[in-house]
């Protein structure tokens, strides 16, 4: 293999490498919950470069980790529940490294 095939070899694969984690960068996952009277609560997930999570699984979970609310996102990215009794989080998970907690005391 001559030098300049190998240079441009490594040129494309460092720039591969490159692209790749901009990419994965600019996808961070992102989550919020409302409440929505003193009953309901929406949360909606996605991701940093504005594309929705539909599908996405989004749980509430009791402090003694009991799933409350298996949920999956709807088309909108979006889940509704009725709001559990007790100290509770909500986890959006959309697979390692892309994991966002709610926890209840923040949600208003």
């Amino acid at each position: 293999m001559n030098a300049f095939f190998a240079n441009g070899v490594r040129a494309a694969l460092l720039g591969a490498l490159l692209s790749a984690s901009t990419a994965a960068l600019a996808h961070n996952p992102m989550a919020e919950c409302k409440a929505e009277g003193k009953e309901q609560i929406q949360c909606t997930g996605g991701f940093s470069d504005g594309s929705g999570a539909a599908g996405v699984t989004m749980d509430v979970i009791s402090y003694d980790e009991q799933i409350l609310v298996p949920g999956k996102l709807d088309q909108d990215s979006k889940l509704t529940f009725k709001r559990p009794n007790g100290e509770f989080y909500v986890l959006f998970d959309a697979g390692p490294g892309h994991v966002v907690e709610i926890d209840h005391v923040d949600i208003q």
